[in-house]
This record gives structure tokens, sequence and C-alpha cells, in this order.
């Protein structure tokens, strides 16, 4: 519990220090964009070093501990924070993840988060939901081969149907300083087409929109089966051309998606920051400072993507 309200964190991932999140997911390469000059390198890396000196983030530790390890630690964290559950939305591939997840079966849930455009990604999508015990699914559109609007994905969305998983787009920038600004499936916009053939999955948006929310609030006022999530520092919105807060984001949100489609998340991996508990508090005073309810903001804070959860369809 943390200020009377039970805590599920829709968005994290699981620290592997042998493999990159990107890597774990398949991501083999960059479509359509120019590879990244070299003298971004050093405002990237200054960028970063602001950012975690911002918040009193340490360097990321340099681990050799085992999955077992981290888990345990991860478990111990979320005793420490009072929080319920966490869902690892990236972990190391679907199966390393999966045992990972029954690691802690009554914390811990789990996303399948390979390419969907690799031959086969459909019969691995319903592979890691009914013979591995993932949730949901993880996509990097930015980081995808094709328009994620093409057809050819479309039996990867028919698998998410037919188990009612919830499905995590990334959308907007990718990367933060030096990472990628705009390709053809930046824009959150553009799937609409896909969400309204599939309007019985639920698509979940995560950061707001990640530099997009006007997209993702018009995304969300035409299609009921979009959710937005709240995780990460939103540093994205210091660049925007006008003031652009957390407390104005749920505002916005709150008045065009009600309480119903809002999931809260932290975007937390690794340690020594573990659970980011500064961005549940920013988080929280956000919603009480636009006079959300009690009830309300369990909704947003645990209720949400309980309800989610608990619609998968899987008889294993």
């Amino acid at each position: 519990m943390f200020a009377g309200l039970r805590i599920i964190d829709s968005h994290a991932h699981f620290p592997v220090p042998d493999v990159s999140i990107e890597e774990s997911m398949g991501y083999q390469t960059v479509p359509r964009r120019t590879p990244r000059p070299k003298p971004q390198a050093p405002f990237a890396g200054h960028a970063r070093e602001q950012w975690a000196k911002a918040w009193g983030f340490a360097p990321n530790e340099k681990t050799t501990a085992t999955d077992e390890e981290l888990a345990q630690r991860w478990v111990a964290e979320l005793e420490r924070y009072g929080i319920d559950k966490i869902v690892w939305v990236t972990g190391g591939g679907n199966d390393r993840l999966a045992k990972i997840v029954h690691m802690a079966p009554e914390r811990f849930v789990g996303y399948a988060h390979h390419d969907p455009c690799t031959p086969g990604a459909a019969e691995e999508l319903e592979r890691a939901i009914v013979k591995l015990g993932l949730r949901g699914y993880k996509i990097l559109a930015p980081r995808l081969s094709k328009p994620i609007t093409d057809r050819s994905l479309y039996p990867v969305w028919e698998v998410c149907a037919a188990y009612n998983i919830p499905v995590l787009i990334h959308f907007g920038i990718l990367g933060a300083a030096g990472g990628i600004a705009y390709n053809e499936n930046i824009n959150p916009a553009i799937f609409e087409p896909v969400a309204k053939d599939f309007a019985d999955v639920n698509f979940i948006i995560p950061h707001f929109g990640c530099g997009h929310p006007r997209e993702l609030l018009f995304l969300g006022w035409v299609c009921e089966n979009i959710y937005v999530d709240t995780s990460g520092s939103n540093q994205w919105m210091r660049w925007m051309p006008y003031e652009y807060t957390v407390q104005k984001a749920f505002e916005q949100f709150y008045r065009t998606f009600g309480p119903y489609r809002i999931l809260f998340g932290t975007d937390s991996s690794g340690f020594p920051r573990g659970f980011a508990m500064d961005y549940l508090k920013e988080q929280n005073r956000a919603v009480r400072f636009n006079g959300v309810s009690d009830e309300e903001a369990q909704l947003i804070f645990a209720g949400n993507m309980e309800r989610l959860l608990n619609a998968v369809e899987v008889d294993r």
C-alpha cells in the first residue's frame, strides 16, 4: 500500500545484465533511418548524466548476479515499498522471462516481447501465452522493419484477440537523447486502423505518448480499446514547444480516457535504483491535485491493470 492505495506497476523491465532490452526482443535493424552521427554521442551522454543527477539516481550496477538472485532482490524491493505486483514487459527473451516469473508468481507478471515482424511471430506469441504463461505482449514500434499497420502483422493481432491479452506498444521518441525521433512508426495515431479492426484487443500506449500526447488523446478519443500508461520520468515533456507537465498530462488523459483507461507504471529496471519510488510519488501528487477520487485513483494505480490481466483467456 502507498497513500492508502494498492499498487501494481504495469511497466517495468527485469534487469538481465548480459543482454540489452532490444537484443532480448530480437530487433536486429533500424529501418529507413540514417545512422546516428558520432558527434551526438557526447551530448547524449551528458543528457543521461543530467537526468540521473536530477532524480538522484546512481549508475546501474555492473553485476554478475543470477536471475534467481535478482528476482529475490526484486521481491524484497516490492516488500520494502508495499507494491502488490510488478509487470515485467521485457526480460531476456520469452523463455527466460517465463522462468523468472515462476520464481515469484504471486508478485511477478511477464509479457512476451519478441519482434512481431519475424517469421513465426504469431506462433511464438501463442506459445508464450499458452505454454510459458506470459500474460501480455510488448512491442517497440519505432524498431519494426515494416509499418505497424502492415497486413502481414494481422496474424499476431489475431492471437492477441484470441487470448484477450493486453498489448503494450511503444510509440514516440525511443532511446532518449541520441535515440530515434522520427520514422513511419513513431506516431501513435497511425495505429487507428488496427485498433478499429481489432476492437476487442486492449492496446496500451506508454509514457503518455512519449512526445505525441495530442495524437494519443485523439486516438483514445476514437478508439475505446486504447489505454495509456504513465511510466517513466517522462523527461520528453521538457522538450515540448509548450509547457507540459505530468500533472497536466493526467488532467488531459483523465478528461479524454476517463479513470478506466489509465495505467500506472514506473519503467523500473536495474539496481541500485530498483523501484522508482520518486515516480510513484510524483504521479500520486498529480492525481490527487487533479481532484481524482480515492476510488478512481485506485483504478489508475492497480485496478485497471488487474482487470486487464484477469481478462486473459488461457486454458493451460
